[in-house]
């Protein structure tokens, strides 16, 4: 969120190329961006992958929502949480992929200055809803692991119902804030104004605001790692625990405990992966953004756009670890695309069972 990649589109005066060589955003326009195309393989598997990437996190994140929302069996505070992560993912995919393809493969923005600010608001009010869901989630399964007797006490649907408020309403004020109001270019006027051409999207973010974007990435992402860290520590405790008396008569309460333990273990894991997801797709982007704005914008356009889509594509990602982990999430997936969700009770279908 330091510039979107637009802002190293270059206007017909900044170009190398001839003006009779060079291809423009608009023909026949003056103030122009100048275009570089690429040629037509590549431009279509840029399609294909960046296209691919829009349809799975647009489908893949709306079969998770169906499938919580839907299912009566997985109505939980903890499921909430995750199927608000995946309408963040899901608006990514809906508000800012397919107009980024477009920007990327074209290099030119054709949807208006309006839309341009829109669709930076958009990426980072998404971002951030989804790290601060992510460590709340982590939270949640902090507290499972720890004591999973009493976390349904803990951690209710009013609690959860609070974290999603917070995540949402903190992310969405902060960016539209910041962009709405012009602050992230405060001292950056005269480089704006030089890189402002009619086809171009820069959104450039000043030192100052670097820093506190990377600090709202910073801060959460230390407590999530802490938090996992711990987790992972108590659950091979609690499993050398559990081997350490299996060959002991136990209690039917301690024999549930252990149930209820290795379960919520079995969860915390699962939501390990996609928090690694998260931040190996976007740790390198906000890196970046602190080293472009201290050193005057010098990565290289290819390199950012490898940066951002890698980003984007943590949107599609988390349905497939879901997919893969969670047994409940491919009967639902079978139950949805089957038609099966249509009809009478469908809702109280026991999505736990093989």
């Amino acid at each position: 969120m330091t510039a979107s990649p637009g802002i190293r589109t270059e206007t017909p005066e900044q170009g190398v190329a001839s003006p009779a060589a060079a291809q423009l955003c608009y023909e026949n326009l003056n103030g122009s961006c100048i275009r570089t195309p690429y040629s037509p393989g590549p431009r279509l598997a840029l399609y294909a992958v960046f296209g691919f990437g829009a349809v799975l996190a647009v489908f893949g994140n709306l079969l998770v929502m169906i499938s919580i929302l839907h299912f009566k069996q997985l109505h939980s505070p903890a499921n909430f949480l995750l199927a608000s992560l995946a309408c963040a993912d899901f608006l990514v995919g809906v508000t800012v992929m397919p107009f980024s393809m477009v920007r990327s493969v074209e290099s030119c923005w054709y949807f208006g200055r309006t839309y341009c600010t829109l669709h930076s608001c958009f990426e980072g009010s998404f971002c951030y809803a989804s790290i601060y869901h992510l460590c709340f989630i982590s939270l949640d399964r902090y507290i499972a692991v720890t004591d999973p007797l009493v976390y349904p006490t803990r951690f209710t649907a009013s609690v959860s119902g609070m974290c999603i408020a917070f995540s949402w309403l903190l992310s969405v004020i902060f960016s539209s804030s910041l962009l709405g109001t012009g602050a992230n270019e405060a001292g950056l006027e005269e480089l704006v104004s030089a890189l402002t051409c009619v086809g171009g999207c820069q959104i450039a973010v000043n030192q100052n605001w670097v820093l506190v974007n990377f600090l709202l990435f910073l801060i959460p992402t230390l407590v999530m790692i802490m938090l996992y860290s711990k987790i992972f520590l108590i659950a091979k405790q609690q499993a050398r625990k559990i081997e350490s008396l299996s060959n002991k008569t136990s209690g039917s309460s301690d024999s549930y405990r252990d149930r209820v333990a290795k379960r919520e273990r079995k969860a915390a894991k699962t939501l390990g992966f996609a928090v690694t997801a998260f931040l190996i797709s976007w740790l390198p982007y906000f890196i970046d953004s602190v080293i472009d704005a201290f050193l005057g914008f010098i990565t290289p356009t290819y390199m950012y756009e490898i940066l951002v889509w890698v980003a984007y594509y943590n949107s599609a990602m988390n349905p497939l670890i879901y997919a893969f982990f969670y047994p409940w999430f491919r009967k639902a997936i079978k139950l949805i695309v089957t038609g099966k969700v249509l009809r009478e009770n469908s809702s109280t279908i026991n999505v736990f069972s093989e």
